[in-house]
């Protein structure tokens, strides 16, 4: 029951992500970056008092660092994609997340099952259903849907990451801290990048991005970040993929937005192609299964065998 409320409030909080940086009403590269910086300032106390339980170790640094670097790509590319189409479009294509993450893993030489080819061309389907569809939605629809993917790529490093971070040692909230002021500083240079101001924007924009930092980011991400180290994180993907749902009904109560036609017949085509994914990777070989001979007899600590697996 915690963890069913936890990511409950979790996706809730991300549905209204998208919202927020419209409402913002300024450029993706300026959102993205105070997102983080606000964020990073709410999760610093808690970030701390995790960092004196379980010390900074080179093995939990660096993929946090890393984790980070891909978290401020995927907000840069992801918010500046609701600048030029729909938040239904954007949002769904951003949640394909295990999508990649299986490919990475074909790539790697994990060879996916039939229920996940069968994914993988429902997803493609649905995405080329989203891209010609779309082509009204927006002031550059194909732009967006092109930023919304990037985002979706750096997305999967970022959760891979974290994943990893956690499991050599960081607590949650460490990794968090982490990960967000990286992300923070590598954003610093895009609104200057962009041509844009950095501050010069009405108090409204800045109460929403407040918001953004404190729902979205500190409730929804956190709780997925938790979620992400207490159980399978393909379950935890699967839960993700209500927000493309939650964010366009959002989008129509508030903007009155409602997508084209191939969007509308696409997201669910795509949407059951990333839960078809998902599902079959559950029930298949995992990486982890298939490496597990490799690990060297004696570690009998589970968390020290996986550290050598993922290594």
């Amino acid at each position: 029951m915690r963890v069913a409320g936890i990511l409950g409030a979790a996706v809730l909080a991300i549905s209204f992500g998208a919202i927020f940086a419209r409402l913002a009403d300024a450029p993706g590269g300026v959102v993205a970056l105070w997102r983080m910086v606000f964020a990073s300032v709410l999760i610093l106390p808690a970030g701390v008092r995790g960092l004196r339980r379980a010390p900074i170790t080179r093995a939990n640094l660096l993929p946090a660092l890393a984790a980070g670097a891909l978290l401020g790509v995927h907000f840069a590319t992801w918010l500046t994609s609701l600048q030029f189409t729909t938040v239904a479009a954007s949002v769904t294509l951003v949640t394909t997340v295990p999508v990649w993450v299986t490919l990475l893993a074909w790539m790697g030489g994990v060879r996916p099952t039939r229920g996940v080819m069968v994914g993988l061309a429902l997803a493609l389907t649905g995405g080329v259903m989203i891209g010609f569809g779309d082509l009204q939605g927006g002031s550059a629809p194909l732009l967006g849907d092109a930023l919304a993917l990037m985002g979706a790529w750096a997305a999967a490093g970022y959760f891979l990451l974290g994943r990893r971070a956690q499991h050599a040692g960081l607590s949650t909230s460490a990794y968090a801290a982490i990960a967000y002021l990286t992300a923070a500083v590598v954003l610093i240079p895009l609104p200057a990048m962009l041509g844009a101001s950095y501050a010069d924007y009405p108090p409204l924009t800045w109460l929403w991005l407040v918001l953004m930092a404190a729902a979205p980011q500190l409730v929804g991400h956190g709780g997925l970040n938790w979620a992400n180290r207490h159980i399978d994180p393909t379950l935890v993907a699967t839960v993700t993929l209500l927000e493309p749902i939650g964010s366009g009904v959002l989008a129509w109560w508030i903007f009155s937005e409602i997508p084209g036609v191939g969007v509308l017949l696409g997201a669910p085509v795509l949407l059951l192609g990333v839960a078809f994914v998902v599902r079959h990777r559950r029930r298949g070989p995992t990486v982890v299964t298939r490496l597990a001979s490799v690990a060297p007899a004696g570690r009998d600590d589970p968390d020290e065998q996986e550290r050598h697996i993922e290594s």
